[in-house]
């Protein structure tokens, strides 16, 4: 019996090694196959020369000014990618300190993977080949700009990579569009900037 023990003991610690032991002997093996894990993350990100991260969107993107989209740029898209959807949203509405609802002021789907940089001032006779709108919450489509009416709010710009090119879902909500993308997002990035009205 003390034999059969100690027979199993030493088949476990046998197995147990045996990742050590590749390593030891293979190291290249080991080194290429973490290169490889690292290089298969995608790194989806959205960018804007208008503003940094964080930072506070011009006048002439909100209603105060030219009201116009700003420019927007992506890179790192997975492989896979068939099209792109975008949501931008305020979810401080109407007052950061309390906030009440999440405000969309733009929702775009089926956008080309290659129609990056997005230019400024986009209207629905500019927009990229293939492109469809969905609703803001004005209920109409295009951009609806920063419009706080009171204190400091962010804006989410979300940008979805997606396996599939959607349907015509006839000028959908975000609520409708976020349905239809259910199982074909491969990646997701997020920019956010801020604004705030002078008084």
């Amino acid at each position: 019996m003390r034999s059969s023990l100690l027979a199993l003991a030493l088949v476990c610690a046998v197995a147990a090694a045996e990742p050590a032991l590749a390593a030891v002997a293979a190291p290249g093996l080991a080194s290429r196959g973490a290169r490889v894990r690292k290089e298969a993350v995608v790194s989806l990100t959205l960018t804007s020369i208008a503003f940094q991260p964080m930072g506070a969107i011009p006048k002439r993107h909100t209603c105060d000014g030219e009201d116009l989209s700003p420019p927007l740029a992506w890179s790192g898209l997975p492989p896979a990618t068939k099209s792109l959807a975008l949501v931008v949203d305020d979810p401080d509405a109407p007052d950061p300190a309390a906030p009440k609802r999440v405000w969309v002021h733009w929702v775009l789907y089926n956008l080309p993977p290659a129609a990056s940089p997005l230019a400024e001032g986009l209207t629905a006779k500019r927009l990229p080949a293939g492109t469809l709108e969905g609703l803001n919450d004005w209920q109409r489509t295009g951009w609806g700009g920063p419009c706080p009416p009171i204190g400091r709010h962010r804006y989410f710009h979300r940008l979805y990579a997606l396996d599939v090119v959607l349907p015509d879902l006839r000028r959908p909500t975000r609520a409708a569009l976020e349905k239809a993308m259910a199982g074909h997002v491969l990646a997701q990035a997020e920019l956010v900037g801020t604004y705030q009205r002078s008084r």
